[in-house]
């Protein structure tokens, strides 16, 4: 029985992106600023972690070699023996830096066309599009209307957002729009259903994406967001490995919000956790059956979400062990013909500056019995990952990449 298992690590750059000038990225290393970090001590947090950067499985598998090919140089403890997986570092081609480029390019389909911004403004929404938003969903208004971080401008204007039923609607740097209201207060449903009016009207803009941001709380000091996050997705250009194992009579359980980035365009199956362990469980569930020529394909969002968005070098770093730790569990699962592949979408250095992701190259780790150690190279697309699980599944090859079997 032939299988593979996909996993991105949400925003776990490893550094080198070729074109990252570009993006004002010239010199971010999400690995590679973690681990010194965790070097020189910066990075101790008294009921977290403290010390050097713990990765035994992941550097087993080729991380600090991926990091010396995307960089020149290895990172703080890491790359010392000699790997027991395949492995290489990636460059993105696609024109963003965001999670539908990275995993749609991840999945053999990079994006050749420029996403649809908001300007860094105060107010940043055209004034046609609230009015419509407003009129559609009968609001009495909105809150916010800038960039912003999500846990912020929740804390400076939810009890606000609770108390005149305005939605709080902001965005960053990506391509998005997003929707906060209070899960209890607004309503759950109330709050998906002005997603999708909100969705159909950034069409014309080019949004990549409009994503429910549901909060419960008291007060500013309470409020928390919930699992209950929905993205609303424009779907991707053309057939990608998700579609090409549906269309083989295979299935493709996403885990996590992969769904949600796609769309819902190829994916068979979702099963949503709550953060990364939830998420690991699902997976670990998902091969428990599994079936031959069906791909698992994973998105552990709190690296990014959690971590790298809010600048926190020690929450990643731990966040970084945390996952390491449980990686053997995920190994143990795979069978005889199973391909497990660990990769990121983009980076989010929890070092650099603003609050943005970085453009980075990617490590791609691939474990499988039979499939020979060392390294892959550097790799010039992402594509290559998908076109890899596609030789391994035994689909025929797509336009983009090419396999590294």
């Amino acid at each position: 029985m032939t299988r593979a298992v996909l996993v991105v690590l949400d925003s776990f750059g490893i550094g080198g992106g070729p074109d990252a000038a570009a993006f004002g990225d010239a010199g971010s290393d999400t690995l590679g600023h973690i681990a010194a970090a965790c070097a020189e001590g910066r990075a101790d947090r008294p009921g977290l972690r403290a010390g050097p950067l713990r990765l035994p499985n992941l550097d087993r598998l080729g991380l600090g070699r991926a990091a010396e090919l995307a960089t020149g140089r290895r990172p703080a403890g890491l790359g010392g023996g000699e790997p027991a997986g395949r492995y290489a570092a990636a460059s993105e081609v696609s024109n963003g830096k965001d999670t539908p480029s990275g995993h749609w390019e991840i999945t053999g389909v990079p994006v050749p066309f420029d996403w649809g911004y908001f300007p860094e403004t105060r107010p940043c929404f055209p004034p046609e599009l609230v009015a419509a938003f407003v009129r559609e969903t009968g609001v009495p208004g909105i809150l916010g209307d800038r960039h912003a971080s999500g846990t912020a401008i929740i804390a400076e204007l939810g009890e606000e957002h609770v108390r005149t039923g305005r939605p709080i609607l902001y965005t960053s740097a990506d391509s998005v729009l997003q929707i906060a209201a209070h899960e209890e207060a607004y309503g759950l449903d109330r709050l998906l259903e002005h997603c999708r009016i909100a969705r159909r009207l950034v069409d014309p803009l080019g949004i990549g994406r409009v994503i429910a941001r549901p909060f419960v709380g008291r007060d500013a000091a309470s409020f928390v967001r919930t699992a209950n996050r929905r993205d609303f997705a424009v779907p991707p250009p053309e057939p990608t490995l998700l579609s090409r194992v549906e269309a083989s009579g295979r299935r493709v359980i996403g885990v996590g919000k992969i769904g949600d980035i796609f769309a819902h365009v190829g994916v068979t199956e979702v099963r949503k956790g709550a953060g990364n362990d939830a998420n690991l469980d699902l997976t670990l569930a998902a091969l428990a059956n599994a079936g031959h020529g069906d791909l698992v394909f994973t998105n552990l969002v709190d690296f990014d979400t959690e971590f790298g968005h809010r600048r926190d070098v020690a929450g990643y770093a731990a966040c970084l062990e945390a996952f390491d730790r449980r990686l053997p569990e995920l190994e143990a699962r795979l069978g005889p013909r199973d391909l497990l592949v660990l990769t990121a979408d983009h980076g989010c250095d929890p070092s650099w500056t603003g609050t943005d992701h970085t453009r980075e190259r990617v490590p791609v780790l691939m474990t499988a019995a039979g499939l020979a150690p060392g390294s892959a190279g550097v790799r010039t697309t992402f594509a290559d990952i998908g076109e890899t699980v596609a030789a391994w599944l035994g689909l025929a090859p797509g336009r983009h990449g090419r396999s590294m079997l």
